[in-house]
């Protein structure tokens, strides 16, 4: 053909620091987009081939060949697809590539955020001028007497194309690259690169160096393959030892027979794997096969609980599988990696937008063929044709938890530790899954078992607040009297919230603990940061509860009948010693009689309280500003009249060890409650000692 010089027209100069300044973060783009331009031709030309207008020849390989050369400052993508005529170069390379860059460029250049186009789509060819000063294109077309071209561009403004020598049908695409750019001239950035955005691409993917000494390897004769180049055939002999029989006479035995090796040319292995799990039908994949992806992908060894394999084809076409993972608490963190593909084509991880942003805990892939990729974030957010994904995902995982709960308590049980903080999560962040989960919350109780809210409450108005059964109630008045108060009082106890003990800290609260098993009562155990605002949630539900935790008072059925008078008495008395000697004087104190008469002091601090200084140490947490010793106090201390040691005190108001005793027994007290600080600890081991010192004189 004749020789064709030109230039092209777009604004070229203009274009080309925009779009290098403007996804100068993730430029190895161009890399998935060469890539991806591969894959499509070599699809098209098997379509020709099933369509009957093309045959594919002996031996065809469908493949992507990627050659680094460092010393040459190249890269180079050979594709054995369809190629291209001269003609067709002209359409698709000097007008359309170009011209469908501009309105790419023209569309999204005021949006200087880098993370506004999902996955950067559209670039296409175009995209190799980021990394590269010039550019080559030597194609072959599938037509019957096609000729090869030669095509090339200096920094994508002038071009020339010219009869080429390629012999072989597809295309290869050279990148000269950049002085800012060489780094994928180096074979294991690119491998990084490759293995990022095209690990599962339909086609197979080789990397290579060039001019790299031949490798070899050795292999069973048997093994040897058409497409092996054989270099030597290796013979090892038979191997014998000498050994004692039975009759303890020596032998010469065969250890291992006579082997015929072939030492070959290494094989190459392709980057990609071409059929993913998830392109596969559930029922066509084994357990080890989903532990080994997951293993693969996330570099995570720990098992994975569950997954779950997504696989829709209408009305919209999506699969992936997404993976409950094994989570310590106490060192891994919760932040989970959703993979979204499309096509097989890696976009990016964790794109809120698609995946509801409770998801984002677990690890899984996505792949949305139908997703529209060259659009900004927040054309995504508002498209409905995202939320039906979105709602379908979480449809999904809501239907494969609650069918475990249904069929498999027991292994649902097994794992509430790990998926509840996710479970809550998801309640909390999105309505629907709350509704579809609602009945398939589980909490674990005081005797190590688990129940649901319904139970928890259906359990505890078996019995009044005086520990009786409801029936055991005596009323003096006549019969009718008696069925119209029962009637009004039970309209009073139907509106007000049944309360639902709970605990966060076994070991910390464990007096309390104790207290309530002593009483035959039951708590539910919270003990993960999110069960704060969970538990708020649920006082707002259509269950009506209010949550308390067993430190916030005393429940009636733990003291013991006494003289109101007494008590409001040594209420008085206590409290003017304890302030006294503890020096607080807006120190609440309470005297109960406790069943318990081991137990001297305790503290409560009631539950509104407690959640108001939470809050405010979380707001501190965050940077506010405040000082967290403004969040303490509120506390009631509760001396046990029953106790000998409190007794003592009442009896010795102004004894020489008085004050030592009120401070220790507050102490104790708080112990049982939270940590004393380390000023506190302090004075409280020298009071330790001082008290055994008393003792043991």
């Amino acid at each position: 053909m004749q020789n064709k010089k030109g230039s092209l027209s777009i604004e070229s100069e203009n274009m080309f620091p925009i779009i290098k300044k403007w996804l100068y973060s993730d430029h190895d783009i161009f890399i998935r987009e060469l890539i991806s331009n591969g894959c499509d031709a070599i699809t098209k030309l098997k379509k020709l081939d099933i369509m009957g207008e093309y045959t594919l020849p002996d031996g065809f390989k469908a493949e992507i060949q990627v050659v680094v050369d460092t010393e040459g400052k190249t890269i180079s993508f050979t594709d054995t697809g369809l190629g291209m005529t001269a003609d067709e170069v002209d359409e698709y390379i000097n007008q359309v590539a170009f011209s469908g860059a501009t309105d790419f460029l023209e569309k999204y250049k005021d949006k200087t955020n880098e993370e506004q186009i999902i996955g950067h789509f559209g670039l296409g060819f175009y995209s190799a001028f980021m990394v590269a000063d010039s550019v080559s294109i030597d194609t072959l077309s599938w037509k019957e007497g096609a000729a090869p071209v030669h095509w090339e561009s200096e920094g994508g403004i002038d071009f020339e194309m010219s009869d080429g020598d390629k012999e072989s049908v597809g295309t290869t695409i050279t990148l000269y690259l950049s002085e800012d750019s060489l780094e994928f001239a180096n074979e294991y950035r690119v491998r990084e690169v490759l293995s990022k955005y095209c690990s599962f691409m339909p086609v197979e993917i080789f990397l290579s160096k060039a001019n790299a000494e031949q490798e070899y390897e050795t292999i069973d004769k048997e093994d040897l393959r058409e497409d092996d180049v054989l270099v030597e055939t290796i013979i090892e002999e038979a191997k014998t030892e000498e050994r004692e029989n039975e009759n303890g006479e020596k032998e010469v035995v065969e250890v291992s027979p006579r082997k015929e090796k072939a030492k070959i040319n290494k094989r190459p292995v392709s980057i990609s794997t071409t059929t993913p799990l998830w392109m596969k039908h559930p029922n066509d994949c084994t357990d080890e096969e989903y532990k080994e992806f997951y293993r693969t992908v996330f570099n995570d060894y720990k098992e994975p609980l569950f997954w779950i394999h997504l696989n829709m084809d209408y009305p919209f076409n999506l699969k992936g599988i997404l993976y409950f993972p094994k989570v310590n608490t106490e060192y891994d963190n919760l932040d989970g990696v959703i993979k979204l593909y499309n096509n097989q084509v890696f976009i990016a991880d964790n794109i809120k937008e698609v995946i509801p942003e409770f998801l984002m805990l677990l690890k899984g892939v996505i792949d949305c063929p139908d997703l529209p990729l060259n659009v900004s974030r927040s054309a995504l957010q508002n498209d409905g044709f995202v939320r039906k994904i979105s709602d379908y995902i979480t449809k999904k995982v809501a239907d494969k938890l609650s069918g475990m709960y249904k069929v498999d308590r027991e292994n649902y049980e097994k794992y509430w530790e790990d998926i509840s903080p996710f479970i809550k999560y998801g309640c909390l962040k999105d309505d629907k899954f709350r509704e579809k989960m609602s009945d398939f919350i589980i909490f674990k109780d005081l005797n190590d078992k688990y129940i649901t809210l319904p139970e928890y409450v259906d359990a505890s108005k078996g019995t009044d607040a005086s520990g009786n059964g409801a029936d055991e109630v005596v009323v003096e008045d006549s019969v009718e009297s008696a069925e119209a108060a029962d009637s009004e009082e039970q309209e009073e106890k139907e509106e007000e919230p049944a309360t639902v003990y709970y605990v966060t800290d076994m070991q910390q609260q464990s007096q309390y603990v104790n207290m309530f098993k002593e009483q035959e009562l039951n708590a539910v155990i919270l003990s993960h940061p999110i069960d704060q605002p969970f538990i708020s949630q649920l006082e707002q539900g259509d269950l009506k509860v209010k949550f308390q935790r067993i430190d916030a008072g005393l429940n009636e059925t733990m003291t013991e009948e006494a003289d109101e008078e007494t008590l409001k008495a040594q209420t008085e008395t206590l409290s003017e010693i304890f302030k006294k000697a503890l020096g607080k004087e807006t120190l609440e104190v309470k005297v109960e009689k406790l069943k318990n008469e081991n137990i001297s002091s305790m503290v409560t601090l009631p539950e509104e309280t407690r959640r108001m200084q939470d809050m405010m140490k979380m707001y501190s947490a965050g940077g506010a500003g405040m000082d967290s010793d403004m969040f303490g106090g509120g506390e009631t201390l509760v001396l046990n009249s029953s106790n000998k040691l409190v007794q003592y005190i009442l009896d010795n108001k102004e004894g020489e060890h008085t004050d030592l005793f009120c401070k220790q027994l507050y102490d104790l007290a708080i112990i049982a409650n939270k940590p004393l600080k380390a000023a506190e600890m302090t004075e409280f081991i020298a009071r330790s000692n001082e008290i055994m010192m008393l003792l043991a004189e």
